[in-house]
């Protein structure tokens, strides 16, 4: 992900421009851009009182992947809906 908050910065768009042009809510947007920050994602359930058994751990980071995946995939959507319709 870290490639998009680069590409993020470089635009010079702020992140209330960035995400009208996106149609996305700002804090969906700021969420995204934080959440790109290294270590972030990495830290999820790491405060948890009791231990996991590995099945757990592996559930818990099978669910961090997929919504990083679903991110990238909505963000992907309404980039290139954003292109198809600045081309018509």
């Amino acid at each position: 992900m870290g490639n998009r908050s680069g590409f993020f910065k470089e635009s010079e768009l702020t992140l209330v421009e960035a995400a009208k042009r996106l149609s996305l809510p700002k804090g969906a947007l700021k969420n995204w851009v934080y959440a790109d920050r290294p270590s972030k994602l990495t830290k999820v359930g790491k405060h948890q009182k009791k231990p996991l058994s590995d099945l757990k751990l592996e559930l818990s980071r099978v669910k961090r992947e997929l919504a990083e995946v679903m991110m990238e995939r909505d963000f992907i959507k309404k980039c290139a809906a954003y292109f198809v319709k600045e081309s018509q």
